[in-house]
């Protein structure tokens, strides 16, 4: 169940157990507001136990007309680029003045929740990688690729530096090929890290040990980690972006759709109205720039001497810089991908722009709802005391000393059945796992 949902009211919302709860939740939020001066700009709502702070009506239409957050920071006299206190006010007003209703179970939560946005749009900005489809790479000295788990984590490294080297070169010195999805994932563990090292240390070690036997990808590090907010049925406003949100920008071309790698593309927004570009991280894209890439891919198509789709990345970068010298294919091409997506499978008058965003769950101790999977070791162990229990039966019986009574040998031989069919149950899971991984989309 996701903590956001489109409402009227939207707003950040704190919901708390007591009312003592409540009085802390009020003081601790609103000063978190006031260290930035924005308290006189924002209301207060008491409903029941929970508290909802919204930034005043005539406000959010001058700062944001019909959601659209690109302009915040020039409204507010903001350079997020060099403060990071800035950039928290960006991420904070836009949640503030949003059609949806962020929910958290306490003021620390909602907190850490900005943190979190404001440590992803700061590794993104510094990501920058080699985007490839069907290779991968990771730096030596921390990680190692493990058939049919992916790359794990070297014992005894810090995830934290592993990240950072994977992804940023100006402290590994190299690219490293990626998928577009992929990259995705490792900054938004890294902000996610970085923020359990002061607020749940104990849930950054059970990570650790978690990257170090079985990373979690594709599917499951979405249910695992994300919440989603906005829908095919209610969708959000197409110009309304949080700092932080994970996205993606949906290729309506159905021919092209069809290249691997160009299905569509997972990017952050960084806030100014801007997403990032990990092949070209100095030139980040502006919504408007985004949508002339991915409607040009359509342009890009050919087919290879071994019969397979490809993209031609120079035949796009030249018709889009053809397409922003004339104004009438620009607004042409505008009108056409600035529209919300058809439905997954569906080809027809849908734009680019998807209807939701991304972000991370709650970390702290005391209402953390993040489940990492439970480690197959422990099954595993289980089987082998079974076997042992299997292999004393059978030697009790070959020299005619019963250990147990017949009916106790059949209640003993079931459960080690019940035991292994799990066992390849499980194993099963992590095959069909892989595959999806190998699957999804990667751009």
């Amino acid at each position: 169940m996701t903590r956001t949902h489109v409402s009227p009211s939207g707003g950040i919302l704190i919901q708390v157990q007591d009312e003592v709860g409540l009085a802390v939740a009020r003081r601790d939020f609103l000063a978190y507001i006031a260290s930035f001066e924005r308290h006189h700009q924002v209301e207060t709502c008491q409903e029941g136990l929970a508290l909802r702070f919204r930034l005043l009506s005539n406000l959010a239409q001058a700062w944001a007309p019909d959601f659209d957050t690109s302009r915040l920071p020039e409204h507010l006299r903001l350079d997020p680029v060099a403060c990071v206190g800035d950039l928290e006010q960006e991420i904070l007003v836009a949640m503030l003045l949003g059609p949806v209703t962020f929910a958290f179970p306490s003021s620390i939560e909602a907190i850490s929740a900005i943190h979190i946005r404001r440590n992803i749009v700061q590794a993104a900005r510094r990501t920058a990688l080699d985007f490839h489809t069907t290779e991968a790479e990771r730096p030596e000295d921390y990680w190692a690729y493990v058939e049919g788990k992916g790359f794990t984590i070297l014992p005894g490294r810090s995830m934290i530096e592993g990240l950072v080297k994977a992804t940023q070169p100006d402290r590994s010195g190299q690219l490293y090929a990626f998928s577009c999805y992929r990259s995705t994932e490792y900054v938004i563990l890294l902000a996610l890290a970085q923020e359990l090292a002061t607020s749940n240390p104990a849930l950054l070690q059970r990570l650790q040990r978690q990257w170090e036997d079985r990373p979690i990808m594709s599917g499951q590090f979405h249910d695992v980690f994300l919440h989603e907010y906005g829908a095919m049925e209610a969708p959000l406003p197409p110009k309304y972006y949080v700092p932080g949100d994970r996205l993606w920008f949906r290729n309506p071309d159905e021919r092209s759709a069809d290249v691997t790698g160009y299905e569509g593309s997972w990017v952050f927004y960084l806030g100014e109205g801007l997403f990032s570009n990990f092949w070209k991280r100095e030139q980040p894209f502006s919504l408007t720039t985004k949508c002339l890439e991915i409607y040009h891919w359509r342009h890009g198509v050919y087919i290879d001497d071994k019969g397979e789709m490809r993209m031609d990345e120079g035949i796009v970068e030249a018709r889009v810089r053809a397409s922003r010298g004339d104004p009438t294919e620009m607004a042409y091409i505008q009108q056409r991908m600035l529209k919300l997506r058809d439905p997954n499978g569906v080809y027809r008058d849908g734009g680019c722009i998807d209807t939701s965003r991304e972000y991370l769950r709650c970390i702290h101790p005391a209402t953390a709802d993040i489940r990492l999977p439970a480690q197959p070791f422990g099954l595993w162990k289980r089987v082998l005391r079974l076997l042992r229990i299997r292999t004393r039966l059978r030697i009790a019986l070959c020299v005619s000393m019963p250990l147990l009574a017949p009916n106790h040998h059949a209640a003993a031989a079931h459960s080690i059945s019940e035991e292994i069919r799990e066992i390849c149950h499980v194993e099963q899971l992590v095959r069909i796992e892989t595959g999806m991984a190998a699957r999804q989309l990667l751009r």
